[in-house]
């Protein structure tokens, strides 16, 4: 049976687009609704209650839609908030972005020694820490805070041969490097546009995006609880999204992200 219900997708700001992205690339058929937080971005600044409660809020916007499951595209709020969310929709699936990542890397990697790249805010969360030592206790990882990684792709430096990227990059990764990962960890939704550019610099290592891994897990499951849309032409869905400040920006930075992909226009809503 087809269930043609919408997939609600949410992040602090538009950097949760890559997960849209990998949503629609794995089921181009699916009914998605997106809300950027773009009034309260970055969650990282904030302390763990203010983002509880943007979270919910952003839910509750998202359960005004008729919504089959809800994916937290923010690696800070999943580490902060998922549990709560779930507590208050016990009715709902509920989605993140660092489990599915970390069980990836925990399976995958040969030699146990996985680097994971993300904002300082999820690097002191400890969440992929503890996420991947749930699958691999022998595992070792080692994190990299970079803070200069979200401004630049959000200015379209995330190409491969780009030097000012590859510069910057190299800087974050070469500790990681030297201290023979195997296998990368892209720790935040704004990174899986950096995949091209750090396989350009690094092509021995397995890169594993945060963005892929949370698709791929939410097809699984809509798969396993038989509530996919039956629907599998990308043309036939439908996508809406929404933020919460500065729509007219968003749109144009948001092709960054998506291109020709992205099938709608942002709006701007009042959440409370």
């Amino acid at each position: 049976m087809s269930d043609n219900r919408y997939i609600g997708v949410f992040d602090s700001g538009i950097g949760g687009l890559t997960v849209v992205k990998s949503i629609v690339e794995c089921m181009p058929g699916e009914n998605i609704i997106y809300f950027g937080d773009t009034a309260h971005v970055p969650y990282g600044t904030r302390s763990k209650r203010q983002i509880t409660e943007y979270v919910l809020a952003d839910v509750r916007f998202l359960r005004t839609f008729d919504i089959k499951a809800v994916v937290i595209a923010c690696n800070t709020a999943d580490s902060v908030a998922k549990e709560k969310v779930r507590e208050v929709n016990p009715d709902l699936p509920v989605f993140g972005v660092v489990d599915p990542a970390s069980r990836l890397a925990a399976v995958q990697t040969k030699n146990g020694r996985i680097g994971v790249i993300a904002t300082n805010a999820t690097v002191k969360t400890g969440a992929y820490e503890r996420a991947i030592a749930k699958y691999n206790e022998d595992a070792t990882v080692f994190m990299e805070a970079c803070p200069l990684l979200v401004p630049l792709v959000e200015n379209g430096r995330f190409r491969p041969g780009d030097p000012v990227i590859e510069i910057v990059l190299k800087e974050y990764l070469e500790p990681l490097v030297e201290k023979d990962i195997d296998t990368l960890v892209l720790g935040c939704t704004h990174y899986p546009l950096l995949q091209e550019a750090i396989t350009h610099l690094y092509p021995s290592l397995n890169v594993i995006s945060s963005s892929d891994a949370a698709a791929a897990k939410m097809l699984g499951t809509l798969i396993q609880n038989g509530t996919c849309n039956e629907n599998t032409e990308a043309a036939q869905s439908e996508r809406k999204y929404f933020v919460s400040d500065d729509a007219e920006g968003v749109d144009n930075l948001a092709r960054v992200f998506m291109g020709d992909e992205l099938g709608g226009t942002f709006r701007q809503v009042d959440v409370e």
